[in-house]
């Protein structure tokens, strides 16, 4: 079958290695997002996906609009029989949409209906679930709203972070992505359609969702902490005002006397902050300007001492 594969981040790239390694699947191209600026010297970056399909000689379109008329032509001389979208990161409009004879497909991770959007993952741990997991579903106009065409659950550890989460649904999802492709070439794909009412969204991560309120309960701000790991990252702030981001904690119980949350009230080998509900011990921590590193390196080097407030100068 020919394959248009649309794709951006490392969660696209195992679903179009399935592809690129199945005898029956022939991916006649791959759309992917431009090369974006990163880091201080604003150098252009290319997309995980384009790396992959340029290490494996495929044909690669950059579009900053897919809607372009003469994108949606120069994807319809591909010929493709299937699009497959991985975390593209545009909306496809209904010319493209019905341009192949068997559609196109998205590989979504969650549990649809619940968590549409852009965010699924970290929505997933960030809501406190138990087990998150991938959906293959047909393309329709609104987002994320296609009929289903095959899911598989994936559990979520208590430690889980959005990362490994990520991972884990890349590897499930590619795996059932190839079932879905050769069930549609046999003709043995059955879609079913989405409960609207059982409809959630995850909208993308905005820099107010980033900062910590130490009112919540240890558990919720550890599951914030995990799920924005490895990005955006959490973030409050320490006692001189400056940005302290938070990469990993963990819920523990002691004998401290309950205090203002965001207190520190272990500042030792460990750093453990009250909460408006329990007690969080910080693991791994960044000041401002600095690299990642232990949470009790804030202490040796007098970042916080006992008593302080983290948030407090917000």
């Amino acid at each position: 079958m020919r394959i248009l594969f649309m794709g951006t981040p490392n969660f696209a790239v195992n679903s179009l290695a399935a592809l690129l390694a199945d005898e029956a699947c022939e991916v006649v191209g791959v759309v992917t997002q431009p090369d974006r600026p990163k880091g201080r010297g604003h150098k252009l970056v290319p997309s995980p996906v384009k790396e992959f399909a340029l290490a494996h000689n495929l044909t690669v379109l950059q579009p900053e609009k897919v809607k372009e008329p003469a994108v949606v032509e120069q994807l319809a001389a591909l010929q493709p029989e299937l699009i497959v979208v991985a975390a593209f990161g545009q909306f496809l409009p209904e010319t493209i949409l019905h341009m192949p004879k068997h559609g196109c497909i998205n590989v979504h991770g969650s549990l649809l209906p619940r968590l549409r959007g852009a965010a699924p993952v970290q929505y997933a741990i960030l809501q406190g679930d138990k087990e998150a997991g991938v959906t293959i579903m047909k393309m329709a106009k609104g987002m994320d709203t296609g009929d289903m065409l095959e899911t598989v659950r994936v559990p979520i550890g208590a430690e889980m972070t959005g990362g490994e989460l990520m991972d884990a649904l890349a590897v499930a999802g590619a795996t059932l992505l190839l079932k879905v492709v050769h069930d549609i070439a046999a003709g043995k794909a059955i879609a079913t359609a989405q409960k609207e009412t059982e409809a959630t969204y995850a909208t993308l991560i905005t820099k107010e969702m980033q900062q910590i309120n130490w009112s919540k309960s240890a558990e919720a701000i550890h599951n914030q902490i995990r799920a924005f790991n490895p990005a955006p990252g959490s973030i409050t702030t320490l006692p001189n005002g400056k940005t302290l981001k938070l990469w990993q904690s963990r819920v523990v119980t002691g004998d401290w006397s309950q205090a203002q949350p965001g207190t520190i009230v272990e500042a030792a080998k460990q750093v453990v902050v009250c909460t408006g509900a329990g007690f969080l011990e910080l693991h791994e921590v960044q000041p401002e300007s600095k690299n990642k590193m232990p949470a009790a390196v804030l202490v040796n080097g007098k970042y916080v001492k006992l008593g302080d407030i983290l948030g407090s100068g917000e």
